[in-house]
């Protein structure tokens, strides 16, 4: 008992939480030792039961802990160490599929040619220090031109998941509140709680996130907004200029960082719409060029307020230290080469074809779809596990609408990735149909 009476920094249902996590992992508490009881830490700590039960539910909604009834409370084996478990519930599907719509990932044929600005940056050496600028010049000058506010700082980094981790890592303490969109890209869901962040969902219209929702979610006292501006993943909801505008009303004079991952790019119909146009000292933006340019290159750019870029790149020293400056050359040639620039928009419009073609094959079926931007369709279905099954055993794989939801949605949804479907829509829409009509079977009493 006395362990936690002694480190505890603050007699907050956070604070308490905070300091069992950290006697955990040091190894103060062993795996398998009972935690004294709620009532009894309660009265030690001189507060209420509830705030200790509400600690008690923080820890074990991160897999910490577990209450075992009757017999108590206590430390899991490993605990500290869950896994990405909703990304896992996503690609880890029955198996290899003849047609599989859940990765999320762009058409290879779609990508632009990397050779001709391979061979043009191979022979340079790029790199005489470790001491050397992070980003090239270049590439600095080419990412400040087209970014969608003046930005404090800019850096890159190994891909927009790497940013999203480095600036949450930053931002974000055990127990903080942190406002996200529902339904949200279920990777950000994962690494939010395994940093111990309190979820607040906010509801999405066509338009993005609704600001009267953002306006109730400020009552948490949020220290971050985390949202995808343009082609959310999974809805393809963008959001409007208009409702960029009220939502920096909403959240003007609250203090908390706004990070927004831009991780469609230039694939997308939908103009770069920023907060940081109204609030550039409180924004990072995320730009990354993975679906836009190659998976492969793991690169993307993050700019905005100074205080959270300068500690990404300070932290970086110690670890990878920087994005490698041929992948950052090889960019440079990517965004300047009129062939490349071409490619991306002939990919863009491609896009944008395949996407009305199937959501009108599926409207024509009855089959509701968000009409968004990027590869993703977030299609209605009567039963996701029905769905699933059913496309499976066709040899379709599809993502699963859950793993994406942070507060209960009306109705249930699948994640349709629709880059590669060059044809044949209308017999994927029939299947798709008639997966979404499915109901679940009734069990027997």
């Amino acid at each position: 008992m006395h362990r936690i009476v002694d480190v505890v920094e603050e007699r907050s249902a956070r604070g308490i939480a905070a300091a069992v996590s950290r006697l955990i992992t040091t190894g103060e508490f062993k795996p398998g030792e009972r935690l004294p009881t709620v009532r009894a830490l309660a009265r030690e700590l001189r507060i209420s039961p509830s705030t200790v039960s509400e600690a008690w539910q923080t820890l074990a909604a991160l897999g910490a802990i577990e209450s075992r009834g009757k017999l108590g409370t206590f430390v899991l084996d490993g605990a500290g160490a869950r896994g990405p478990s909703r990304f896992r519930r996503i690609t880890e599907g029955p198996g290899h599929f003849r047609l599989d719509l859940s990765t999320g990932t762009p058409d290879p044929e779609l990508l632009p040619d990397l050779r001709p600005a391979l061979a043009r940056v191979g022979s340079r050496a790029l790199t005489h220090s470790y001491l050397e600028d992070p980003v090239l010049p270049a590439l600095e000058e080419l990412l400040a031109a087209t970014w969608p506010f003046a930005p404090q700082a800019l850096t890159v980094v190994n891909g927009a998941l790497d940013a999203l981790d480095r600036v949450a890592s930053h931002v974000v303490r055990f127990g903080d509140a942190v406002a996200v969109e529902n339904p949200c890209f279920a990777p950000l869901v994962d690494l939010l709680e395994q940093l111990g962040a309190r979820l607040v969902p906010l509801d999405l219209d066509a338009e993005g996130i609704v600001a009267a929702s953002l306006e109730a979610a400020l009552a948490h006292k949020p220290v971050a907004l985390f949202l995808q501006p343009r082609a959310h993943n999974p809805t393809g909801i963008s959001m409007s200029r208009r409702r960029a505008k009220a939502l920096a009303a909403v959240l003007r004079g609250v203090d908390l960082t706004i990070v927004e991952d831009d991780h469609a790019g230039d694939i997308c119909e939908a103009p770069d719409v920023s907060l940081g146009v109204h609030m550039p000292e409180r924004t990072v933006h995320i730009r990354s060029y993975s679906k836009s340019h190659g998976p492969d290159l793991r690169i993307a750019a993050v700019g905005g307020r100074r205080d959270v870029i300068d500690a990404v790149v300070a932290r970086r020293l110690l670890g990878a230290g920087w994005t490698s400056r041929l992948v950052q050359s090889l960019l440079v040639e990517l965004l300047s080469d009129p062939a490349s620039v071409d490619a991306v928009a002939a990919a863009r419009d491609a896009y944008a074809r395949r996407r009305a073609a199937l959501r009108a094959a599926l409207a024509e079926r009855g089959v509701r779809s968000t009409l968004g931007d990027g590869i993703n369709l977030w299609v209605e279905v009567a039963s996701e596990r029905s769905a699933l099954l059913m496309l499976a055993a066709l040899g379709i794989g599809v993502a699963p609408g859950a793993p994406f939801i942070v507060a209960p949605l009306d109705g249930e949804h699948i994640r349709v990735t629709f880059a590669e479907v060059r044809d044949g829509e209308d017999e994927l829409a029939d299947h798709l149909a008639r997966a979404a009509d499915r109901r679940p079977p009734l069990h027997r009493v």
